[in-house]
């Protein structure tokens, strides 16, 4: 399976063909605008989600919900669009790149003094196409019982301290949360670091937690550097604007501690099969999915663009000057949570296929059920 975006922030529209998704599943874009919804809100974002009101359109690979096994090609147009492929628009150049985003080195790569020709592609609405791949999958994936959830573990300089239970926790808690915490206090805290961040004209970053279960034993292999699942799920976190670090079950905090403290012992029972009491590796071990749920964090840097610009150069005349003030939000560690889910589900759907199969629903159910009997 696999998927291109094309578009820019504010062309005519976002456009994604998804390749290689099986035949027989039944897709409703009911799901898929509900996600694109969710991107869209949480505390902090700008204009440009006032504006916007993203709704996707299938154009091909289904028929009557259902998909035909053909590649299916979605399309999210924009209301605010100001450039054409083919007339002159009115948009004003821009020479002073914002520190921390594409302009810079977007620029000096593409021989470009006009940042408005890079920061159209590198901007982050381009996840709205992700997402609308990403709730396929989880249409998909729903099949057989597996969720992605998420929950922000932090905002700013306020982190809760509260561990979800299980991932049926983490959906409750978070459904009716406007910064989808686990606890109504975080809630608060998080909120006041927003407000004052935007009274002072500046950005906030983030930890989001993501969750997914349950996830069968043996999706990834370490055959291949490449066909690891844990290594595909962090190249696809890293693939999200403003993502800077993954950390996988324990992540970092191993360093500190000695494998007898660490590791998850192994454990058998008639009613469970093999399991684990504690899941410090993730739910990963040597590329491959061991049967517990799949925990990640990743961490969001502040938004680039802010309403305070920092000091930068102008491309054209190499003076100093201050960055380009562009429309922007104070945090979008929310919207960033959905987009994570959306390429866990994407990269899990793609080891899932290649485990079993991907020409048929039908085929893939019954591979499905014949393995779990094996390994039990």
């Amino acid at each position: 399976m696999r998927f291109l975006t094309a578009g820019e922030s504010h062309g005519k529209a976002l456009t994604v063909i998804l390749e290689g998704f099986p035949k027989g599943v039944r897709i409703t874009d009911t799901a898929i605008n509900s996600e694109l919804e969710k991107r869209m809100q949480g505390p902090g974002r700008g204009g440009r989600m006032q504006i916007e009101k993203d709704k996707v359109e299938i154009l091909s690979g289904l028929r009557n919900k259902i998909t035909l096994g053909s590649p299916i090609a979605m399309v999210i147009k924009n209301k605010d669009a100001k450039i054409n492929p083919q007339n002159k628009d009115s948009l004003e150049e821009k020479n002073v790149a914002r520190p921390a985003h594409a302009d810079l080195a977007g620029s000096l790569k593409y021989n470009e003094k006009d940042i408005n020709n890079i920061l159209e592609r590198a901007s982050a609405r381009e996840t709205a196409a992700r997402v609308c791949v990403g709730s396929v999958c989880k249409q998909f994936l729903a099949t057989f019982k597996t969720r992605v959830v998420s929950y922000i573990k932090q905002i700013g300089s306020y982190q809760t301290n509260k561990t979800p239970k299980d991932i049926d926790f983490i959906f409750k808690k978070t459904k009716k949360s406007k910064v989808k915490t686990l606890d109504k206090k975080d809630q608060q805290e998080m909120l006041k670091q927003i407000e004052q961040a935007k009274e002072k004209k500046d950005s906030l970053g983030g930890i989001i937690e993501i969750w997914a279960a349950p996830v069968p034993v043996g999706l990834g292999t370490f055959m291949q550097f490449d066909q690891r699942v844990d290594a595909k799920l962090a190249q696809y976190l890293m693939s999200i604007p403003a993502v800077k670090g993954v950390e996988i079950g324990a992540g970092f905090s191993y360093a500190d501690k000695r494998g007898s403290q660490s590791h998850d012992a192994i454990y058998y029972s008639k009613d469970k099969g093999y399991y684990h009491k504690t899941n410090n590796s993730g739910g990963i071990e040597a590329g491959i999915s061991n049967g517990e749920p799949i925990v990640i964090r990743i961490a969001m840097k502040p938004i680039a663009t802010l309403a305070k610009p920092l000091d930068s150069v102008n491309l054209k005349t190499k003076r100093k000057q201050k960055a380009s003030l562009i429309r922007s939000d104070t945090s979008a560690v929310v919207a960033c949570s959905v987009v994570a889910e959306t390429m866990c589900a994407i990269a899990l759907t793609e080891s899932f296929l290649d485990k079993f199969g991907s020409d048929s629903l039908a085929q893939i159910i019954s591979n499905y059920k014949n393995y779990i009997k094996t390994i039990y």
